[in-house]
């Protein structure tokens, strides 16, 4: 294991003075980048974004249902991940693991703390009835 370790150690420091990374690109360049949006038609919204060869499909659907006793005047979202096993071969079938369920997390913390679903638009009835955000990524 130390030689492996050594190995690509002095690998990365040789890359590093060329100026490049592991996969050939160099510091400051970017992966390519590919977005396309309303990619399902039964999604209200929808988007494929591939990042140089990781790709991510969101589809947000939208349903009447009931707010949180503690939060009756919001609307509710909840937000699914799943690392789809053809992606990698660390992905597993069945439910999600610890890094789907914490990639979930991330990202429901990072619209909410954004701002960028106002979930008190959402609610048609205060304490009755609201919209419901369901916001599922495939990875």
């Amino acid at each position: 294991m130390e030689v492996m370790a050594s190995i690509m150690r002095d690998h990365i420091i040789e890359l590093l003075k060329e100026k490049k990374r592991i996969d050939g690109r160099g510091l400051e360049e970017l992966r390519p980048l590919e977005i396309k949006v309303n990619v399902i038609e039964k999604a209200e919204g929808s988007a494929w974004v591939k990042l140089g060869n990781t790709q991510v499909l969101v589809g947000v659907k939208i349903d009447l249902g009931e707010p949180f006793p503690d939060l009756p005047d919001k609307g509710v979202m909840t937000t699914n991940v799943e690392l789809v096993p053809l992606a990698s071969p660390t992905f597993e079938p069945g439910p999600p693991d610890e890094r789907a369920i914490e990639l979930a997390r991330v990202v429901d913390r990072g619209i909410r703390e954004s701002q960028a679903i106002d979930l008190e638009r959402l609610v048609i009835v205060p304490g009755k009835l609201v919209r419901v955000v369901f916001i599922d990524v495939h990875v």
